[in-house]
């Protein structure tokens, strides 16, 4: 292929695989629906899972919004920000997704900083990363029921968690 027609057909590409991948920003019912399935409630404007009362509090966020399983519907992480709450990590995560019958549920949620990985377990599921304090981090895989801890690692590489 000639570089210039390549480069003539790279913004098409880019256009087509943003418009078929899940949506980059969820509607207002269902960004209310997936903070209710990780059990935050709204607050005036914020969306609550942790009853924080100093100004350092960070109320949840959607932080990401992608297909993580390749089914066409979206999986979302929501993140807080609290050390009252949440020690020295002071961050939360819940990752929710939409089902099949609009609902959406809960699939994992913790206190630390998500990262996908490339591994992936059942379904096509990514491994996730729960990054924190230290240097040695829970890596869970999805085992078609739930995400349970499968190895621990820094920078890729196996370590033992203390």
């Amino acid at each position: 292929m000639k570089p210039t027609l390549l480069l003539a057909c790279a913004p098409l590409i880019l256009f087509c695989a943003s418009v078929l991948g899940a949506p980059a920003k969820l509607s207002p019912a269902d960004e209310a629906a997936a903070f209710r399935a990780a059990g935050y409630k709204l607050k005036g404007k914020q969306w609550r899972a942790c009853d924080d009362p100093t100004p350092s509090y960070t109320p949840g966020a959607v932080a990401e919004v992608r297909d993580l399983n390749g089914d066409g519907l979206p999986e979302v992480v929501l993140t807080e920000g609290s050390s009252y709450c949440y020690g020295n990590t002071g961050a939360a995560y819940s990752l929710v997704g939409k089902q099949a019958d609009g609902s959406w549920k809960r699939i994992a949620q913790g206190t630390g900083i998500l990262t996908f990985l490339s591994t992936k377990g059942v379904g096509g599921w990514p491994d996730i990363e729960i990054g924190g304090p230290g240097f040695c981090f829970p890596v869970e895989r999805w085992n078609g029921q739930k995400y349970a801890l499968q190895r621990h690692h820094y920078e890729g590489k196996p370590c033992r968690a203390r």
